[in-house]
């Protein structure tokens, strides 16, 4: 999934939108062996950065993005995004903070394109929080001994 996402993670790179990706994403390159066919990403929940989001979606070919304004993203905790790829954003989401999410955040790269995942404590906390059956076998699995 992530060859698809290159083109979308360049331009949150280049309009320098503050997210992480959370979720099965994240747990796939914090070592969980599972599939996922969406990306889920937290975002600050800025009237600014809900704009260069909107925009970054747009310039990377995602036409969804222009069905919405910044105001009708952050009035709402998840909005799914259909294009080439199901994208979920969130402004909130369940035991985790934006702001530590952000300060935790890791570095990632794939073929040579970087973005940001939430932290492996940081993940662990959001699945407990989350608490469906999915997130907590998750959570055992990224709590297994390395």
């Amino acid at each position: 999934m992530l060859n698809r996402l290159q083109e979308l993670f360049e331009s949150l790179e280049k309009r320098e939108v503050k997210y992480v990706v959370i979720g099965g994403i994240a747990a796939i390159l914090h070592g969980v062996p599972r599939a996922t066919l969406d990306l889920d990403m937290l975002i600050e929940a800025s009237r600014e950065n809900a704009d260069r989001m909107l925009a970054a979606f747009s310039d990377a070919g995602l036409g969804t993005a222009v069905l919405l304004d910044a105001d009708e993203l952050l009035a709402n905790e998840i909005t799914v995004f259909k294009d080439r790829v199901r994208i979920d954003v969130q402004t909130s989401t369940p035991g985790l903070e934006f702001s530590q999410a952000w300060k935790n955040r890791v570095g990632m790269s794939y073929a040579g394109q970087s973005f940001f995942v939430v932290s492996k404590e940081d993940l662990v906390a959001s699945k407990l929080g989350a608490g469906r059956p999915k997130d907590l076998e998750d959570v055992r699995l990224l709590e297994l001994p390395e």
